[in-house]
């Protein structure tokens, strides 16, 4: 008779974080705590640059996404290298 597996413990280990294996990076990337966070490869190198919105930007952005067939960050990128040129510096996002 095969045992069955509880669905608690099941659940429990899938949303348990998955290990990533990650290029080496320097002592300056890592976090200063003891606990180290593991990073995506295409995150690695990069930092994050957030603001709050109203809901509504949130959701429209996403529809220019859908409608473009992109990301978000895509978008982002794309907007952000535009408004560089427009004050006179390199696209580098």
């Amino acid at each position: 008779m095969v045992k069955k597996t509880n669905l608690a413990d099941s659940l429990k280990k899938a949303s348990e974080p998955q290990k990533v294996i990650t290029n080496k990076t320097s002592q300056r990337d890592q976090p200063n705590n003891d606990a180290k966070s593991e990073v995506p490869p295409s995150r690695v190198g990069k930092k994050a640059i957030a603001g709050h919105f109203d809901p509504a930007v949130s959701k429209q952005l996403r529809q220019l996404a859908l409608e473009h067939d992109t990301t978000v960050q895509g978008l982002l990128e794309e907007a952000l290298n535009d408004l560089f040129s427009k004050y006179g510096k390199s696209p580098i996002a």
